[in-house]
Parts: structure tokens; C-alpha cells; sequence
């Protein structure tokens, strides 16, 4: 019986996992198809950016698993369920998300330090016509190579980076080395991979504060105010042409009398007429989007949008409230800088943590345009800030993220008398060890105090990101209903692949 109830719900987590990996590649596929070049397009270089990309959010997708799995082995009043009374029972599962994670990681470790910058040197070679196909993978894996070595000193690094002090502190240099060497057989190198992903999270943190902080806020916003009218832009556009054009045929008036012109006049006039085919670019997008279908659907859906928008900055507000609670929490009461700010028990209310609970520019990214290179380093990107949001989860709600809705069973003495009280109480940091099973996820990702408190002051720096961000966006007009479709460097061959 138990070992039936055991195989169906790991079936039941697993299946769930299976129809979310196929939901993550079709969008992978979309996602990386909207913004690949038509004209630069290499075959390679779209297969890895979807699979990486869909790697990423496939680790991602693992954590609700591991919270499912370690919740559902136990009943609200804090009490075991049948199946998973047995220690060996709850070990398997443990374990089966643990290889998981194992398997997925290596995978991110092997497109971040081999895949990608192999694929993107090799295409960098081949701008470079006089070089044959053996000479770009020879100097594609030359550059590769350098990435080995830094992937190999992480977790060589993360491997014999102590936990612990050793049992015997007077002991010899060999005795101690030795105990290093058990201490990695142990742990069958979950230190390492944890290491070496944690240092990059740490890059990711990065993207995240840059591009994700300033983005909650605008996106929100951009989709209450709309955009510009189509109408009033030509307008304004074709009125810029004119004063252009005058200016460039006062120019030119200069030089009628067969004089040349003056250098500052030159330069002047190729300014000039480098605005004005910008310019005139700029009103062939403007024309094609007034007469677009979805421009005309758009207009008509406004209501819909300012709600999106709405909805979108609520979410965005209880998502920078729910960090900033966390963070105060930690700030208050946590064990200290030492311990990487965790914290014991559940001190300040965390909305986002109840309702889990109670639930359960190197390089131009635009649409129909990203080349080759640019759509690996977008992908590197987007791979790192998906790997930061399961450490970012665990800041938003740990002891969700630690412990799904675990409850368990605390035995405390009666005020008169010899009797004892069982009382139902929420798993955290405090709760016994073999009362509440911690999710592999954490276990995994945690295991290195400084990354938390990089994290910690990394949280901090989000919050001031995102207020940055409202406060600019808030003061900023509409955008533009072609908003970043002309370039002054564009090439007149990207007209040809612009699809409004």
C-alpha cells in the first residue's frame, strides 16, 4: 500500500513536470524565434539558444517539485502519512530530486563553460571570409578553453572549500587533507556544483538588478500610458523631414557658385543627411504601423491593457514588499553576517510567503533582428537571471522554499501536572531535523554562507533599482508606437526584414 501510494505521487509531481517541459520548449521556441535575424540566421546558434534557455527554465520548474514532494508527505496536523512514515521511503524521493538537480546543473555548467562560447567564438571566425571551417573551430576552441579552466578551478575551489572545521584541530596536514578527501567522497561533489553555480548566480544577480528591477517597473506602466498616436507621429515625423531638408539645401545653396564647402559645413551636411534617411526611415515604420491590423486591435483593447498594467504593478509592489519584509526580517533578527542572515522562525508577516502557504548592450536585442551572436549572449543572459530566481525565491519566501506547507507535532508540558500537550506547528529553522524534511533544493544551493549574504545586500540594491525605476517611468512621457524599430545605424538591408 505505501509503496503504491509512494509511486503515485511521484508519479502525480512528475507528470506535472513532464507537461511544464513541454510548455517551457514551445515557448523557448517562440521566444527565441521572435528575436532571431531573418537575414543572419544560423541554424546552430537557434538550437543553443533553446536549449539553454529551456535547460534553464526547466531547473527552475524543479523547485515546485521538490516543494510539492516534501509537502505532501505529510498531513496538516504535522503527523507522517503512511507511505512515508519509513526513512528509506522518503530518502528515495529526496534522492530522485537530487540526481535531478545533479543532472540539470552539470547540463547549465556544460552550455555556460563549453556550448555557448564555442557556438559564439565559431561565428565570430566566420564573419571573416579568407578563414576556413577547421581555422574557426580551431579558434573557437582556443578561446573555449579559457572557459574550461575557469569552470574547473570552481569547482576544484568549491570542492575542497571546508564547511566544517576538522574534528581534530591538532592534528597533522596530512590528517586534515584526508578529512577534506572523505568529507567531498561524502558528499559526492555537491559542494562543487553548488559552488560553481552559486558564482554564477552571482552575474546573474547582476542582470537581474540591471535589466529585471528597472523593467518591473516600466513594463507596468508603459502598458497604462500606451503609446503615442500613430497619426501625430507622422505628423511631427513629416515636419521633421522638412526642417531637414531645408537645412541640407541651405547647405548646398553654399557651394552653387562652384565654391567648396568648409570642413565644419561638410561635416554639418553628412549629419544632415544622415538624419534624414533616419528620418525618412522612421516614417515608412510609422506608415506601415497606422495601417496595421494589429495596430487598429491594439487601439481596441486599451481597457485590457491598463489592466494588465495594473495587475502587472501590484504584482510587482507585493513582490519588492515581500523582498523588503525578508530583508528587514533578516536585518532584525537572523543568526548574523556569518550565517549568511538566516533566520530562525517566522518573525515578520511576509505576504508573499502566507500566500504561497495558503496556495500552495554589447550587442542590440530587437525583433526579426538579432544576429547570430547576439542571440548566444541574450540566451547567457536570460540562463543566468533564471538560475538567480531560485535563490531569489528563497529570499522572497523561505520558509516555503525550505519546507513547503510541512507541519509537525511539538510536545510541551502542562502549567500544573504531569501532562503533556501535543501542538501543531509550522516547519522553520527551529523545528527538529527528523520532523521536517528539507527540501533538496535548498540543501543544494545553500551550502556556502558568503553567497547568502552577497544575496542579501543584492536584494537591497533591487529594491533601490525598482524605485529608481518607477519614479523615471512615472516621469517620462509615452513611448512611441515604433519604439526602438530605427536606429541611425541600421543598415538599409534591415529594412527588408522589418515585419510590423
Amino acid at each position: 500500500m505505501a509503496d503504491q501510494s509512494l509511486l503515485s505521487v511521484s508519479a502525480l509531481g512528475w507528470s506535472i513536470f513532464a507537461l511544464v517541459f513541454l510548455v517551457i520548449l514551445s515557448f523557448c521556441w517562440v521566444y527565441i524565434r521572435k528575436y532571431q535575424s531573418r537575414q543572419e540566421s544560423e541554424v546552430i546558434s537557434t538550437i543553443t539558444a533553446i536549449c539553454a534557455l529551456a535547460i534553464a527554465l526547466i531547473t527552475s520548474a524543479l523547485l515546485p517539485v521538490d516543494i510539492f514532494l516534501v509537502s505532501y508527505m505529510k498531513h496538516p496536523n504535522g503527523t507522517y502519512k503512511e507511505w512515508a512514515e519509513n526513512n528509506e521511503t522518503r530518502g528515495q524521493i529526496e534522492d530522485t530530486v537530487l540526481y535531478a538537480y545533479y543532472s540539470l546543473y552539470s547540463i547549465l555548467l556544460f552550455c555556460v563553460f563549453l556550448w555557448i562560447p564555442f557556438v559564439y567564438f565559431y561565428y565570430e571566425e566566420k564573419e571573416d571570409d579568407s578563414v576556413n571551417k577547421c581555422s574557426q573551430v580551431k579558434s573557437a576552441l582556443k578561446y573555449t578553453f579559457g572557459f574550461i579552466i575557469v569552470c574547473a578551478a570552481l569547482l576544484l575551489i568549491g570542492a575542497f572549500i571546508p564547511l566544517e572545521a576538522p574534528p581534530n584541530q591538532n592534528g597533522t596536514q596530512w590528517e586534515k587533507m584526508q578529512y577534506l578527501f572523505e568529507e567531498l567522497g561524502n558528499n559526492h561533489g555537491v559542494p562543487a556544483l553548488s559552488f560553481s553555480i552559486s558564482s554564477l548566480t552571482l552575474i546573474g544577480m547582476l542582470a537581474v538588478i540591471t535589466y529585471t528591477a528597472y523593467g518591473m517597473s516600466v513594463l507596468p506602466l508603459n502598458l497604462i500610458k500606451g503609446t503615442r498616436s500613430v497619426v501625430y507621429e507622422r505628423l511631427e515625423n513629416t515636419e521633421d523631414i522638412e526642417e531637414v531638408e531645408h537645412q541640407v539645401e541651405k547647405i548646398k545653396a553654399k557651394c552653387e557658385d562652384g565654391r567648396p564647402l568648409s570642413s565644419r559645413d561638410r561635416r554639418n551636411l553628412h549629419e544632415f543627411e544622415d538624419k534624414l534617411q533616419v528620418l525618412q526611415r522612421r516614417g515608412r515604420h510609422l506608415e506601415i504601423a497606422e495601417s496595421h491590423c494589429c495596430t487598429k486591435v491594439g487601439s481596441a483593447l486599451r481597457p485590457l491593457k491598463i489592466l494588465l498594467g495594473i495587475f502587472f504593478i501590484l504584482f510587482a509592489l507585493l513582490f519588492v514588499v515581500a523582498l523588503f519584509i525578508s530583508n528587514l526580517d533578516k536585518a532584525l533578527h537572523s543568526a548574523g553576517i556569518s550565517s549568511g542572515f538566516m533566520v530562525f522562525g517566522t518573525n515578520l508577516t511576509n505576504p508573499l510567503n502566507e500566500l504561497l502557504l495558503t496556495l500552495q548592450p554589447l550587442y542590440k536585442i530587437r525583433p526579426k533582428r538579432t544576429r547570430p551572436q547576439a542571440l548566444l549572449f541574450l540566451c547567457m543572459i536570460l540562463l543566468l537571471i533564471v538560475l538567480h530566481t531560485s535563490f531569489m525565491i528563497y529570499s522572497l519566501a523561505p520558509q516555503y522554499v525550505m519546507y513547503g506547507s510541512q507541519n509537525y507535532l511539538l510536545q510541551s508540558p502542562m502549567p500544573l501536572g504531569n501532562n503533556t500537550t501535543w501542538t501543531t506547528k509550522t516547519c522553520d529553522a527551529n523545528a527538529p531535523q527528523d520532523e521536517c524534511t528539507v527540501t533538496r533544493s535548498y540543501l543544494f544551493l545553500h551550502k556556502f554562507w558568503f553567497f547568502s549574504t552577497i544575496y542579501y545586500f543584492g536584494n537591497w540594491v533591487f529594491i533601490g533599482v525598482f524605485l529608481i525605476g518607477l519614479l523615471v517611468s512615472c516621469c517620462k512621457g509615452k513611448k512611441s508606437v515604433i519604439e526602438g524599430e530605427v536606429e541611425a545605424d541600421d543598415s538599409d538591408m534591415s529594412e527588408d526584414e522589418y515585419v510590423h
